[in-house]
């Protein structure tokens, strides 16, 4: 078994004060030890979030780096045709790392350093968020025919849907609800999915043996080293991703690389697999995803084009949100069906959710749940602002 799956991905270092902080911000109750005593971590309830990293006011909870054993390693290898995709969070939190104010988007700054630090070929991770966006709508649908008796659909899950996206929400509902597993949209996250799409059609149109392309991705989630790692995730018959780097660890190796990254000049993503809606963009705020996917499904079910495309009722920032957008659909000879969507930020804020979809009380249709507050822009792998404590 990996490492990673077995030993997990976020541990705590000798530099713990034993101040019981992390306990506090552990959705999971996975850090042990007492006050005053150097804490450690349960890997079986891990979810590897980040979150106690990102929070210790003493740096002293670290994630395991894949940059030096594999992304290194692959860039030297001149076997390997090494691609590269980030993440929507990464473009607008990688320039604090060099000087400039939270939220400014240095997505072809970011561009021309990944080709600076030699991969071959630098795509976006926003072309594959369509497809889980097309992917997770369009199984909603199918599951919402089925709960509504419509022929052809019977093979279909049950109702509510839950989103797939985050790694560190699957794996709690692994661990502690696997009767809700039925629930979880069957669609990978769009990491895998990009990993999917490197090693079976871009090798396909670029005349490379997808043995050669190695695929890795910068994410803004430490949870993504563990996605990357599970052994299900081999669709090409070789690992969809096989290594992935943070925010803060490609600002790293940019550094070390002696790039001087705010001089650089502006470049684009490769745009072979890099086109994409733009709906993807907002995936990295808790809202997104679900956003995103209702208006796929709004379209498919009604036959009409959205000239007013914004769910505003599922944004904002309250663990949990709740709303119903009324939906006519045009297989039902245009009767209007209310869609009932509940988005949870923050796993510590869904178990009464998962309880009451156990019990048969959740009236939802459709739920979204992200792990950490506000989305993937504050995740593990986000920059550290220290000097916010």
């Amino acid at each position: 078994m990996s490492t990673l799956l077995s030993d997990g991905v976020i541990h705590v270092s000798d530099k713990c004060k034993a101040c019981d902080h992390c306990t506090s911000i552990c959705p999971t109750h996975a850090i042990k030890g007492r006050l005053g005593e150097k804490h450690h971590i349960e890997v079986r309830k891990c979810i590897n979030c980040g979150q106690c990293l990102i929070n210790c006011p003493f740096g002293a909870i670290d994630d395991v780096s894949m940059v030096d054993e594999r992304i290194i390693k692959a860039l030297k290898d001149p076997s390997k045709f090494v691609v590269v995709q980030e993440a929507p969070a990464v473009r607008v939190a990688l320039g604090e790392e060099f000087g400039q104010a939270p939220g400014t988007n240095v997505k072809h700054k970011m561009y021309a350093a990944l080709r600076r630090l030699g991969f071959d070929k630098v795509y976006d991770t926003e072309f594959t968020a369509d497809l889980t966006i097309t992917e997770e709508g369009t199984e909603l649908i199918c599951r919402v025919f089925n709960d509504l008796g419509v022929p052809g659909y019977e093979a279909f899950g049950p109702l509510p849907q839950f989103t797939s996206c985050c790694p560190a929400w699957v794996k709690y509902a692994e661990d502690k609800y696997p009767q809700v597993l039925p629930h979880i949209s069957t669609a990978k996250s769009p990491q895998q999915m990009f990993g999917a799409v490197s090693k079976t059609y871009l090798a396909e149109k670029l005349g490379i043996d997808p043995a050669s392309i190695y695929s890795v991705s910068v994410m803004p989630c430490t949870a993504k080293k563990y996605e990357c790692d599970r052994p299900e995730f081999i669709a090409s018959g070789f690992k969809d991703v096989d290594a992935v780097m943070t925010t803060r660890e490609l600002a790293q190796m940019i550094k070390a690389a002696g790039i001087d990254f705010m001089s650089l000049e502006d470049e684009q993503a490769d745009r072979f697999i890099g086109a994409s809606t733009g709906a993807a963009t907002i995936f990295g705020a808790t809202g997104g995803v679900m956003e995103a996917a209702l208006r796929t499904a709004y379209e498919v079910l009604s036959g009409e084009t959205l000239d007013k495309v914004d769910f505003k009722a599922v944004r904002g920032f309250k663990p949990v949100r709740e709303a119903t957008v009324e939906i006519p659909v045009k297989a039902l000879g245009g009767k209007v069906l209310p869609v009932n969507i509940c988005i949870v930020t923050g796993t510590k804020y869904v178990d009464d959710v998962i309880e009451d979809v156990l019990a048969g009380r959740s009236q939802y249709h459709f739920i979204e749940v992200m792990n950490c507050p506000g989305g993937c822009v504050n995740g593990g792998g986000q920059p550290i602002r220290r000097d916010t404590y």
